[in-house]
């Protein structure tokens, strides 16, 4: 995410004083409430969905994760690096490409 985009959040967040809310275990609950917002969206068809709805709910997600990576003190980049680095064992090309199993059956 842009840095001007991550300080629009943060500003957003400070003028309305809502960090006194922002506890992680409550970050991670509005997480999880907005992504359910946006499986909604496709809760009774895969192709007819509306996506200006998929694209606010999706930003939902996104605004309440870099409110708990900022809650915690987390780099986007570091943690998406490591998260990548793990998965590039885990699902080594050779064995994963075309594949939707779960590692431990490859």
């Amino acid at each position: 995410m842009k840095q001007e985009t991550i300080e629009r959040i943060r500003k957003f967040t400070e003028d309305r004083d809502w960090d006194q809310f922002h506890s992680p275990a409550n970050l991670a609950k509005s997480i999880v409430i907005e992504a359910a917002e946006l499986l909604e969206c496709f809760q009774w068809s895969d192709e007819k969905y509306d996506l200006q709805h998929v694209k606010e709910e999706l930003a939902d997600v996104m605004v309440y994760s870099q409110n708990l990576l900022d809650k915690l003190g987390l780099d986007a980049d570091e943690i998406v690096n490591m998260k990548m680095t793990q998965n590039e064992t885990k699902y080594p090309v050779e064995k994963a490409k075309g594949k939707a199993e779960k590692y431990d059956q490859l």
